[in-house]
Protein backbone atom coordinates (compact mmCIF):
# COMPACT_ATOMS: atom_id res chain seq x y z
CA UNK A 1 0.00 0.00 0.00
CA UNK A 2 1.33 3.19 -1.07
CA UNK A 3 2.06 5.83 1.57
CA UNK A 4 -0.60 8.36 0.21
CA UNK A 5 -3.27 5.16 0.75
CA UNK A 6 -2.13 4.98 4.46
CA UNK A 7 -2.09 8.83 5.03
CA UNK A 8 -5.88 8.63 3.52
CA UNK A 9 -6.92 6.15 5.67
CA UNK A 10 -5.63 8.02 8.24
CA UNK A 11 -7.23 10.73 8.26
CA UNK A 12 -10.57 9.38 7.62
CA UNK A 13 -10.22 7.58 11.04
CA UNK A 14 -9.48 10.64 12.49
CA UNK A 15 -12.49 12.10 11.64
CA UNK A 16 -15.11 10.05 12.66
CA UNK A 17 -17.72 11.98 14.65
CA UNK A 18 -17.31 15.31 13.88
CA UNK A 19 -20.42 15.60 12.04
CA UNK A 20 -22.21 14.36 15.50
CA UNK A 21 -20.44 16.52 17.48
CA UNK A 22 -21.21 19.48 14.86
CA UNK A 23 -24.94 18.21 15.24
CA UNK A 24 -24.37 18.59 19.26
CA UNK A 25 -23.20 22.06 19.17
CA UNK A 26 -25.69 23.38 16.33
CA UNK A 27 -29.17 21.74 17.26
CA UNK A 28 -29.64 23.83 20.79
CA UNK A 29 -29.21 27.01 19.43
CA UNK A 30 -31.46 25.57 16.14
CA UNK A 31 -34.34 24.40 19.15
CA UNK A 32 -34.14 27.71 20.86
CA UNK A 33 -34.46 30.19 17.79
CA UNK A 34 -37.06 27.88 16.77
CA UNK A 35 -38.96 28.29 20.55
CA UNK A 36 -38.51 31.87 20.48
CA UNK A 37 -39.98 32.35 17.15
CA UNK A 38 -43.18 30.21 18.45
CA UNK A 39 -43.32 32.36 21.79
CA UNK A 40 -43.19 35.52 19.33
CA UNK A 41 -45.93 34.49 17.41
CA UNK A 42 -48.30 34.31 20.09
CA UNK A 43 -47.27 36.86 21.83
CA UNK A 44 -48.31 39.08 18.69
CA UNK A 45 -51.58 37.04 18.50
CA UNK A 46 -52.61 37.77 21.79
CA UNK A 47 -51.69 41.60 21.43
CA UNK A 48 -53.72 42.03 18.20
CA UNK A 49 -56.83 39.92 20.27
CA UNK A 50 -56.20 42.23 22.83
CA UNK A 51 -56.14 45.36 20.53
CA UNK A 52 -59.27 44.08 18.47
CA UNK A 53 -60.87 43.67 21.69
CA UNK A 54 -60.26 47.06 23.26
CA UNK A 55 -61.63 48.44 19.90
CA UNK A 56 -64.90 46.58 19.91
CA UNK A 57 -65.36 47.71 23.40
CA UNK A 58 -64.93 51.79 22.26
CA UNK A 59 -66.87 51.09 19.13
CA UNK A 60 -69.74 50.18 21.62
CA UNK A 61 -69.50 52.96 24.27
CA UNK A 62 -68.68 55.27 21.99
CA UNK A 63 -71.77 55.12 19.72
CA UNK A 64 -74.18 58.06 20.31
CA UNK A 65 -76.61 57.53 23.40
CA UNK A 66 -74.44 54.49 24.24
CA UNK A 67 -73.34 54.45 28.32
CA UNK A 68 -69.36 54.13 28.76
CA UNK A 69 -70.08 51.25 30.73
CA UNK A 70 -71.41 49.00 27.37
CA UNK A 71 -67.52 49.44 26.54
CA UNK A 72 -65.69 46.31 29.32
CA UNK A 73 -68.46 43.52 28.69
CA UNK A 74 -68.44 44.39 24.62
CA UNK A 75 -64.65 43.96 24.87
CA UNK A 76 -64.22 41.36 27.40
CA UNK A 77 -67.10 39.46 25.04
CA UNK A 78 -64.96 40.03 21.94
CA UNK A 79 -61.60 39.03 23.70
CA UNK A 80 -63.18 36.00 24.66
CA UNK A 81 -64.67 35.23 21.13
CA UNK A 82 -61.86 36.12 18.86
CA UNK A 83 -58.63 35.43 21.19
CA UNK A 84 -59.72 32.02 22.49
CA UNK A 85 -56.11 29.90 22.79
CA UNK A 86 -54.30 33.16 22.42
CA UNK A 87 -55.19 35.62 24.99
CA UNK A 88 -55.82 33.92 28.38
CA UNK A 89 -57.65 35.65 31.34
CA UNK A 90 -58.52 38.32 29.30
CA UNK A 91 -60.34 41.30 31.31
CA UNK A 92 -61.43 44.82 30.39
CA UNK A 93 -62.24 48.01 31.86
CA UNK A 94 -62.84 51.94 30.91
CA UNK A 95 -60.94 53.94 32.93
CA UNK A 96 -59.36 56.78 31.59
CA UNK A 97 -62.21 57.87 29.96
CA UNK A 98 -63.53 61.67 30.22
CA UNK A 99 -66.90 63.21 29.18
CA UNK A 100 -65.54 63.43 25.33
CA UNK A 101 -63.37 60.37 25.38
CA UNK A 102 -63.82 56.76 25.65
CA UNK A 103 -61.24 54.25 26.99
CA UNK A 104 -61.20 50.55 26.70
CA UNK A 105 -58.05 48.66 28.36
CA UNK A 106 -57.81 44.94 27.60
CA UNK A 107 -55.42 42.52 29.55
CA UNK A 108 -54.68 39.19 29.21
CA UNK A 109 -51.99 36.21 29.10
CA UNK A 110 -50.05 35.29 26.30
CA UNK A 111 -49.88 31.35 26.21
CA UNK A 112 -46.37 30.38 27.10
CA UNK A 113 -44.39 27.71 24.70
CA UNK A 114 -41.93 28.02 27.82
CA UNK A 115 -41.98 26.38 30.86
CA UNK A 116 -42.07 29.32 33.44
CA UNK A 117 -42.65 32.24 31.44
CA UNK A 118 -45.77 34.70 32.31
CA UNK A 119 -46.16 37.37 29.71
CA UNK A 120 -48.74 39.84 29.94
CA UNK A 121 -50.77 42.34 26.74
CA UNK A 122 -52.31 45.21 27.60
CA UNK A 123 -54.10 47.21 24.79
CA UNK A 124 -55.61 50.69 25.07
CA UNK A 125 -58.05 52.30 22.66
CA UNK A 126 -59.38 55.95 23.24
CA UNK A 127 -61.66 57.40 20.66
CA UNK A 128 -64.12 60.35 21.21
CA UNK A 129 -67.80 60.12 22.08
CA UNK A 130 -70.01 60.42 19.01
CA UNK A 131 -72.16 63.52 19.43
CA UNK A 132 -75.03 65.16 16.78
CA UNK A 133 -75.43 68.44 16.37
CA UNK A 134 -78.90 69.82 16.14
Amino acid sequence: MSALAVHVRRLRHEDKGALTLSYVVVLPFLFLFIMTAIQASFWFLARQAALAAARQGADAARSFGASRAAGPPAALAFARRAGQGYLLDPSASASGSTVNTVSVTVTGRVPSFVPGLVVRVTETVQAPVEEFEE
